[in-house]
């Protein structure tokens, strides 16, 4: 399994959300999802990783969703 990782830095916060910077991009992220006491100016790594069950789930909820539509027509 490949992990990728994306560094940000926490440059406000609006609301309940964080704003994390990265290159040219931001992203807008719950602050309850930031570790514990993290604050402006913090680097916050980020990882993103494939969920295999849960593609798996969302493809049979689709495949389930468009044969009931097609059991109507």
């Amino acid at each position: 399994m490949t992990i990728n990782e994306l560094k940000t830095t926490i440059d406000r916060f609006e609301g309940d959300y964080a704003v994390l910077s990265y290159g040219s991009g931001t992203i807008e992220w719950p602050k309850d999802k930031l570790p514990s006491g993290a604050a402006e100016g913090d680097v916050i790594v980020l990882t993103a990783q494939k969920d295999a069950d849960a593609t798996k789930s969302r493809e049979e909820l689709a495949r389930t969703v468009i044969n009931e539509i097609l059991k109507k027509e």
